[in-house]
């Protein structure tokens, strides 16, 4: 495992938000062509040779899928020059694909590292996730409660009523029940269709946003990704994997997941000290999309160290080629 002295985030910070910018200017030119996997490919391409460029010995321990789904970027795939500290990264090179192939607002791309061993191996099924962002007792709300109950606690713990309170969740059939559940104390209720990353990060600038929390099942590996951007801006994040048969419960003993039942609470997702970026592509409430001018590309990234609390704004201009 890298030491902190090998695992220079402010050195690497930089290189990591080109490597978002990139990926996301990539995936820029399929905005609304209604094609999600070339959209994706081009992000993925982008995304992995510029990872290549990096002084790390890099492994993918959240990426496109296992070995045998996903020819680049797959969970354990090794990246980067060699010539570095260790390092564990998690990536999304295209959070939204549906979202870019129809122009609509909110695709991402996303990524973290931080040193070898610091996050966990999510295996690729699905998560469900509650978050709430900083200044809260730690467990105010838990998995275990109802969906009312934890709008009544969050309510309870920012000394509002529980019609001042807005969770986010993410637009699915599965997710009826909780969205009456929740709507029945009163409180407001912002659907999204993709992209529960930003969904989460969302939580950590409440006065911003509007949004209190986050509840619903979506992705493990974007539950990660997601804690990994608390780790930075804080808050917390629980989370418990969801198993539908027995090759979903396989993926997790290859990822060396025993207990099927753990909740994971934020330490035990993201256990180290990480750096994350996300650049937008296309027009969200996160960040701006990709910006054409006549002869130029202009890009909005978010840069985040966990070390320092630091999130910084990156606007990046480049000549188009």
């Amino acid at each position: 495992m890298a030491t902190a002295a090998d695992f220079n985030d402010r050195m690497l910070s930089l290189g990591l938000a080109r490597v978002a910018e990139q990926a996301a200017i990539a995936a820029s030119d399929l905005v609304g062509r209604g094609d999600e996997k070339a959209a994706d490919q081009a992000a993925v391409n982008a995304m992995r040779e510029q990872l290549n460029r990096l002084d790390i010995a890099g492994r993918v321990v959240i990426g496109e899928g296992e070995r045998d789904e996903a020819p680049m970027l797959f969970i354990g795939e090794e990246v980067g020059t060699g010539n570095g500290p260790a390092v564990d990264i998690a990536l999304d090179p295209l959070e939204g694909t549906t979202l870019t192939a129809k122009d609509m607002p909110g695709a991402l791309t996303v990524i973290a590292m931080g040193p070898r061993g610091s996050m966990l191996h999510a295996p690729d099924v699905y998560m469900e996730k509650l978050a709430v962002g900083p200044g809260y007792p730690e467990g105010v709300v838990t998995l275990d409660m109802a969906p009312a109950e934890r709008v009544r606690a969050l309510a309870a713990a920012r000394g509002c009523a529980t019609a001042d309170i807005t969770v986010c969740i993410l637009e699915r059939p599965r997710h009826a029940g909780m969205i009456a559940d929740v709507r029945a104390t009163g409180a407001a209720i912002r659907l999204i269709t993709d992209g529960d990353v930003a969904g989460v990060m969302h939580c950590a600038e409440a006065e911003i946003t509007g949004i209190d929390m986050y509840m619903g099942t979506g992705g493990a590996p974007e539950g990660v990704l997601a804690a990994a951007a608390l780790r930075c801006m804080g808050g917390q994040i629980l989370g418990r994997l969801v198993f539908h048969d027995d090759d979903e419960r396989e993926r997790a003993a290859r990822a060396g997941i025993t207990d099927l039942n753990r909740v994971y609470a934020l330490g035990d997702m993201v256990r180290e000290d990480v750096i994350f970026a996300a650049t937008g592509v296309t027009d969200g409430s996160l960040l701006p999309g990709i910006r054409r001018r006549p002869g130029w590309v202009e890009t909005e990234t978010v840069l985040m160290r966990s070390r320092t609390g630091s999130v910084r704004r990156v606007s990046y201009r480049s000549p188009l080629r």
